[in-house]
C-alpha cells in the first residue's frame, strides 16, 4: 500500500494559492487537498475555464495531485437548481483531475433529509464521472462515526464515501467520543483520511495544533482504519504554528512522522 500523503490548504490559508501549493510540495507533500485561500476558493461551480486551468497549472508546477476538493453541499435554493449547480462541480473536478469532492454536512436538522436524498440523486452521475462525493465529521449529521454509518446507508450509492477525521471527532463532541472507538462504527466506508489532532481544555476544544501533540491515539486510528481495508490518501488538516516558517516546518516534521506510523504496515 501506498498511501499517499498530502496536505489540505488550510495552514497556509492566508497566502495565495500558488504560494500555499510551494509550501505544500516543498514539504514533501504528493497530494493536494484545495481549500479556500485567502479568503477565496479557488475551484466552485461558477468558476471559469480559466479558474480550471489555474488549478492545473500550479498543482503540476510543483508536483501536486489536487485530489481533493472542499465543498458545500447543494442544500439551498431550489433542489433542482442546487442539484444542476452540483453537477456542474463534478464535471469541473474531473477537468481539474479532482477524484474526491467532500463536504461537511449541515448542522441544520431540518435539512438533513435533504442532504440525503441529494447526494442520493447526485451518487450516479458521480459514479459515472469517476468522483466520489465525501462526507466527513464535522457536528450536526456527521457528528459520530454511526452517524457517518446512516447517512452511507440513507444516501445508498457507490458514490458516496466517508472522509475520517478523528481530530473533530473529538471537537465536536467536546471530548466524549473518541476517534480510537469510533472509528470502528464506520471504518471499512472510509476512502479518506483527514490528520488532525484535538485538545480539550475546560471543555473547549482546539485543533490548532500538532498532529501527535493531543488526544487523537494515531497509531490505534490509522490502524483499525488500514485494518479494514483503508488504502486511500491522507490529508493534513492542521500544524498550529504561529507563522509560515514554523508551519512550514512542521508540516516537514509531519510527513516524517507520518512515514514512521505507517512503516510498520507496509511491511
Amino acid at each position: 500500500m501506498s498511501w499517499e500523503l498530502g496536505a489540505t490548504t488550510r495552514p497556509w490559508h492566508d497566502i495565495s494559492f500558488e504560494d500555499a501549493c510551494a509550501a505544500i510540495a516543498d514539504a514533501g507533500y504528493t497530494d493536494l487537498a484545495i481549500f479556500a485561500n485567502k479568503g477565496e476558493h479557488p475551484l466552485t461551480a461558477k468558476s471559469t475555464p480559466a479558474d480550471v486551468d489555474r488549478v492545473k497549472r500550479v498543482t503540476a508546477q510543483h508536483g501536486l495531485n489536487p485530489s481533493m476538493l472542499l465543498a458545500s453541499p447543494p442544500l439551498r435554493g431550489e433542489v433542482a437548481e442546487a442539484i444542476a449547480e452540483y453537477r456542474t462541480l463534478i464535471d469541473l473536478c474531473v477537468d481539474a483531475g479532482v477524484k474526491y469532492l467532500m463536504d461537511c454536512g449541515t448542522s441544520d436538522e431540518s435539512l438533513y433529509e435533504r442532504y440525503y436524498e441529494t447526494m442520493a440523486e447526485l451518487g450516479p452521475y458521480a459514479i459515472e464521472q469517476g468522483i466520489e462525493l465525501q462526507l466527513k465529521p464535522h457536528g450536526g449529521i456527521s457528528l459520530t462515526g454511526a452517524d457517518l454509518r446512516t447517512a452511507h446507508e440513507r444516501v445508498d450509492s457507490a458514490g458516496f464515501t466517508i472522509c475520517y477525521d478523528p481530530g473533530n471527532i473529538i471537537y465536536y463532541t467536546k471530548g466524549e467520543n473518541r476517534p480510537e472507538t469510533d472509528v470502528h462504527d464506520v471504518g471499512e466506508l472510509v476512502t479518506t483520511c483527514i490528520i488532525k489532532d484535538c485538545t480539550v481544555d475546560d471543555g473547549k476544544p482546539e485543533v490548532w495544533l500538532m498532529p501527535g501533540e493531543g488526544l487523537v491515539d494515531f497509531p490505534d486510528v490509522l490502524g483499525s482504519l488500514i485494518g479494514a481495508g483503508f488504502d486511500g490518501p491522507f490529508y493534513v488538516e492542521c500544524l498550529g504554528g504561529d507563522d509560515h516558517a514554523e508551519i512550514n516546518a512542521r508540516a516537514k516534521r509531519v510527513v516524517a512522522w507520518m512515514g514512521e506510523l505507517l512503516a510498520p504496515h507496509r511491511a
